[in-house]
């Protein structure tokens, strides 16, 4: 299900319209696979690796898909494992662009 998200083009947000509502994030949220919500609303996930290296290469990924998406994560990488944190920061919480993203991310492994 997370495939159908993922084929989707992550659309820019101006700003000016409401977070999604939760009960919309939580249905979005069942169409993937290990995220879940965060004490602050936003999509995470922690991703582990076998080393540093992996998780740079995947870091890297990640930072080109969203230089292509326009729409920029949270990335936090250490020795064994990277969290993406994703959230539209101009509403300061979810759109569906959070959800296309992370499914993007999980297709980059």
């Amino acid at each position: 299900m997370s495939r159908e998200l993922a084929a989707k083009t992550c659309l820019p947000c101006r700003g000016g319209v409401p977070p999604m509502p939760l009960e919309e994030a939580r249905r979005l949220l069942a169409r993937l696979s290990g995220w879940e919500l965060n004490g602050k609303g936003h999509l995470e996930k922690t991703y582990p690796f076998e080393g540093f290296r992996p998780g740079l290469e995947f870091v890297r990924r990640v930072g080109e898909m969203a230089e292509e998406q326009g729409h920029h994560p949270d990335v936090f990488l250490a020795w064994g494992k990277v969290t993406l944190e994703v959230w539209t920061h101009k509403i300061d919480g979810l759109a569906e662009s959070d959800f296309i993203f992370a499914a993007k991310a999980d297709c980059l492994l």
